[in-house]
């Protein structure tokens, strides 16, 4: 980790999967993925962008299987990169939160980057797989960041009936919350908690 930067990278190989993600939280967006799975790319190209997050992304797996493994591992491995991109979390404002729609649905996304993994998760996606990606791995993705970086996150479908639309909507929603909880308030010299300890 650059604590300078706020950057971290992290490696992950098994007998399933190899996966290296790039991740500062201090960037403009830009991005590098190379997946097996397009539809996920498209995703994380999408939390690059509006998250600001400079991210690369390099993964391969077992796909002939199905997708779950290098879905779940990506989401291992990028919130592990938040985690230790964040280092102590000084400073950051903590709470993040986000309303997004795309065409018919609407998402909100809130967070807190506590240290306390949570999820509730929200949403109904009735298409079973978009290209080769399988929609209920949505789910299997967002709790292996929340896993992994320790983040309490609520994601809740408001509406929505197309399922590229409302993942679309999922991803840009997390990716807006994200950066407001990064985010580095000036005023506060510490951590923004009682405790003193996220």
């Amino acid at each position: 980790m650059n604590e300078n930067s706020r950057s971290a990278e992290i490696q992950r190989k098994t007998g399933e999967t190899e996966v290296l993600v790039q991740l500062s939280l201090d960037g403009t967006g830009s991005y590098q993925i190379d997946t097996e799975v397009p539809f996920l790319s498209h995703m994380l190209t999408l939390f690059a962008v509006h998250s600001l997050c400079d991210l690369k992304v390099t993964a391969r797996g077992d796909i002939e299987v199905d997708d779950h493994h290098i879905v779940e591992d990506i989401g291992i491995c990028l919130g592990q990169a938040i985690k230790a991109a964040l280092g102590d979390k000084r400073s950051i404002s903590r709470y993040g939160d986000s309303i997004v729609p795309m065409d018919e649905a609407l998402v909100r996304c809130v967070m807190d980057l506590s240290g306390r993994p949570y999820l509730v998760y929200e949403v109904d996606i009735t298409q079973p797989a978009i290209g080769n990606f399988s929609t209920e791995n949505v789910r299997e993705f967002f709790q292996a960041i929340v896993n992994n970086a320790g983040i309490n996150l609520h994601i809740d479908m408001i509406r929505g009936v197309n399922s590229h639309h409302i993942t679309e909507a999922v991803f840009k929603a997390f990716a807006r919350a994200l950066k407001k909880a990064v985010s580095v308030e000036p005023r506060l010299d510490g951590i923004w908690s009682s405790k003193g300890y996220l």
